[in-house]
């Protein structure tokens, strides 16, 4: 069945496994919280929430939010997973914290504890041997093996550290995002690098018998399936129960970000191939371990009635002084803590990754406790962000876009002045194709929707280094203490957008 790409969502850099009958992948979440989500699935295609390793990681000034830093584009990276001996274990970097952490639990939604291991492992993968050595397996370029202590807090003294493969010289991108995988006696080295001539992921395999042996392999993927000269690659492969093998990669789209993707892989003489003659096909034929299991949506609409449903991030760390939720009202309440001249900069705004190829979202904001110059609303959030929303001005309401160009530029339209404090907003996106347009509307008393502003650019860039979001925000200009009051948010994916 045609089954790519996999959550048409934002979920890069995915790590895999299967424990029994069920399969984990956990993906990068950088600077939202709480992170390091896990997802759970029982065929490979259909994913939903499981939990998050996290809630905070180190509560610095800039995860925080605090004058005016941020950590944008860093955050937690290229996470890898694993089980062994009864426990599951979560190693990362976090790449403005210059720290390398492993979470451990025995149960996969926790309670999870917190360590560091000493040194920096970019996109390291974990290796627990069948001998009790331990190792990670990490780099750019060059791709390196420390062998770590048996407590996973240090390299181990006198133990394995060298260099298994580089690719020097690379003008685009040398590999990286390592996952090391034992399989059968043999040690596989799956990376993701580009082609040399041009921007373009690829994938590539190395393997041997033996951890102090020569690795060799190259290439086993070089494909777009047609989308837009974007390759697909980074990741690792699991195994079903009844013996098949799949790699789970990801795709660069545009704008949305970065989506996994899912396809068969297959053996010869101990070297996998991925795909159907190096291609991903178009159909892929999965089971499922639990036919009939029904799956939580990854994203939906929220009437604020059941608490904060795990399909929401905070962007970056929450500050619990200046939100609250009322179950009873059905209200998501923000109050402004610092005074700010960025969104991008507002504490505790809530955020749901948009969903490819096309996605809309409305929400209803009561603005009757801004204070003057206070703007919130709904918006497109990223760098170059679009936003619709109502501000205070000279003490009238009035209702006006925010369109932040790639060039760093923030246009604001002039504001149109409303008599009601209490508004709609809906924002649209269309990622078909890397077309990456976002456009704005409001409504006043639920009347006809009004079209506000330009029609709003996006881009993936990697100053944020994620997917666009939705996000409800609200922020001062001014003076601190206004608050902004949200509720019924609607989303709405390609099928329901009229």
């Amino acid at each position: 069945m045609n089954v790519n790409p996999i959550t048409r969502l934002d979920y890069p850099d995915p790590d895999v496994i299967r424990v029994e009958d069920t399969y984990y992948m956990v993906s990068t979440t950088m600077h939202f919280m709480p992170g390091c989500e896990i997802l759970q699935s029982f065929d490979l295609v259909h994913w939903e929430h499981m939990t998050y390793v996290y809630e905070t990681l180190d509560h610095t000034d800039a995860q925080q939010l605090k004058s005016g830093q941020n950590i944008y584009g860093q955050g937690m990276w290229a996470a890898s997973l694993r089980y062994h001996e009864g426990r599951f274990c979560i190693c990362f970097v976090a790449n403005d914290t210059r720290k390398t952490y492993l979470y451990t639990s025995e149960k996969i939604d926790g309670p999870w504890k917190k360590q560091l291991i000493e040194g920096f492992y970019h996109d390291g993968s974990l290796l627990f041997d069948e001998d009790g050595r331990n190792y990670i397996v990490y780099g750019n370029d060059e791709i390196w093996i420390t062998e770590l202590n048996e407590d996973l807090t240090a390299p181990k003294k006198d133990g394995l550290h060298r260099l298994l493969v580089s690719d020097h010289k690379n003008p685009e991108l040398g590999y990286e995002g390592s996952h090391i995988q034992k399989i059968n006696g043999y040690y596989y080295i799956f990376l993701v690098h580009s082609l040399r001539d041009r921007w373009m992921r690829t994938e590539a395999c190395f393997y041997s018998d033996s951890l102090e042996g020569e690795f060799t392999g190259g290439d086993v993927l070089c494909d777009d399936r047609g989308y837009c000269g974007q390759g697909v690659a980074q990741g690792g492969i699991v195994d079903t129960p009844d013996g098949k093998w799949y790699a789970m990669l990801f795709q660069d789209s545009g704008a949305v970000g970065r989506i996994p993707i899912l396809l068969p892989v297959t053996w010869k003489d101990h070297f996998p191939f991925f795909g159907q003659n190096g291609h991903v096909p178009e159909e892929i034929e999965v089971h499922s371990t639990r036919p009939g299991y029904i799956y939580q949506p990854l994203v939906g609409s929220d009437d604020f009635c059941n608490g904060l449903l795990p399909r929401w991030q905070f962007n970056h760390d929450p500050d619990p002084r200046y939100y609250h939720l009322d179950a009873l009202q059905g209200t998501y309440t923000i109050t402004t803590r610092e005074v700010c001249t960025e969104l991008t900069q507002a504490v505790n705004t809530l955020t749901q990754r948009m969903s490819y190829p096309s996605c809309a979202a409305e929400v209803t904001v009561d603005a009757s406790a801004l204070k003057e110059g206070d703007v919130a609303g709904l918006c497109a959030l990223q760098s170059c962000y679009a936003a619709v929303g109502i501000t205070k001005h000279h003490g009238k309401y009035e209702v006006l876009m925010l369109d932040k160009k790639e060039d760093g530029i923030l246009d604001m339209t002039e504001g149109t002045v409303v008599e009601s404090h209490q508004m709609d907003f809906r924002l649209e996106a269309d990622f078909c194709n890397m077309k990456d347009e976002a456009r704005c509307y409001y409504r006043v008393n639920k009347g006809d929707w009004l079209p506000i502003g330009t029609v709003h650019k996006l881009y993936f860039k990697l100053d944020h280094f994620t997917g666009c979001r939705f996000g409800l925000f609200c922020y001062a200009a001014e003076e601190t203490g206004g608050s902004a009051c949200f509720r019924d948010f609607k989303y709405y994916d390609v099928d329901e957008i009229s």
